[in-house]
């Protein structure tokens, strides 16, 4: 089974990072969260240290194209195997570091993925 990090996940069931951990969960896949402020959702808890993530297949970023800026690195260094960009956060600078390190660009939305079964 795969493990996901929603990156940028948010306590707010009106955000779509909160709606993509509840589908994550519902449809059982491992499930983790990243966020500046703490919370639980669907009973994930939102973590705001990143040394506390191993073994991440796919990150879904839910954040800026100008505040993935400081965490480039963070995120290429859990080693991930793909990073879906949702809409909004869409970053053709962060696209050529992660394909640099071999790491899988999707340019897609998380919930429309796992809608349709594509994820």
């Amino acid at each position: 089974m795969t493990k996901t990090l929603v990156f940028g996940a948010s306590t707010n069931p009106g955000r779509y990072s909160n709606m993509a951990v509840r589908r994550l969960v519902d449809q059982n896949i491992e499930t983790t969260a990243f966020g500046i402020h703490g919370g639980t959702v669907s009973g994930i808890q939102i973590k705001d240290n990143l040394v506390d993530f191993q073994n991440i297949d796919t990150v879904t970023l839910y954040l800026n194209p100008t505040h993935q800026r400081e965490y480039y690195q963070k995120i290429v260094d859990l080693r991930p195997r793909r990073v879906i960009f949702n809409p909004g956060t869409e970053n053709p600078e962060f696209y050529e570091i992660l394909e640099k390190e071999g790491i899988k660009v999707e340019v897609a939305c998380t919930l429309v993925l796992l809608a349709t079964g594509q994820y």
